[in-house]
């Protein structure tokens, strides 16, 4: 799934009014698990001068980026950190964890041929989806469409659940986010 979905989705499960610290922890969470791909995208394309292509079709599957996408998509780390916080009874390290598991689950159904190694440090095995949520020839387009009506349905949720400027914001800024991609490239094509 893209990062704003999985915003969107860790919000509308952990968010609740009047919890600032429950809320960031969730969004954290949702996003953390795609984060290491941001930095290592930002040093080797801004910094280091490397075009998408290759960023995307060598970079991405070197072993030493795979490794840390290991470590940050793994379920037994998420695990750990729900047991922890389940253990704790604090509320933020629960919704925390709770995200990153959730974007794992959404994640690991959703990458045909570029998925991460969810089970390491016990296995390096990666499961090859027959769906994408990106690639046409593994029916990305119907799972964009379906990301879209999701994610559109998650954001209703919220602005209903949360009446401040502030979280609307949020809210519509992560919707717009995952629109304006198909919105471009639609116009584009």
């Amino acid at each position: 799934m893209n990062t704003p979905a999985h915003l969107l989705i860790a919000a509308a499960a952990f968010a609740q009014p009047g919890a600032r610290a429950r809320n960031t922890a969730a969004l954290v969470g949702g996003f953390l698990p795609d984060a290491s791909l941001y930095g290592m995208v930002a040093i080797n394309g801004l910094i280091r001068g490397m075009p998408p292509s290759e960023i995307f079709g060598r970079a991405y599957f070197d072993p030493f980026w795979q490794g840390i996408f290991a470590v940050d998509n793994s379920v037994f780390v998420w695990g750990a950190a729900l047991i922890a916080g389940l253990g704790s009874g604090l509320g933020a390290l629960i919704a925390f964890a709770g995200s990153g598991l959730l974007h794992i689950a959404t994640d690991l159904p959703l990458h045909h041929d570029d998925g991460r190694a969810h089970f390491w440090p016990f296995s390096d095995w990666i499961f090859n989806s027959p769906v994408s949520y990106w690639d046409r020839s593994a029916y990305g387009d119907v799972v964009s469409l379906l990301e879209v009506v999701l994610c559109t349905g998650l954001a209703v949720i919220l602005w209903r659940r949360f009446h401040g400027w502030p979280a609307r914001v949020a809210v519509s800024t992560a919707l717009v986010a995952l629109l304006l991609p198909s919105v471009i490239f639609g116009l584009m094509l």
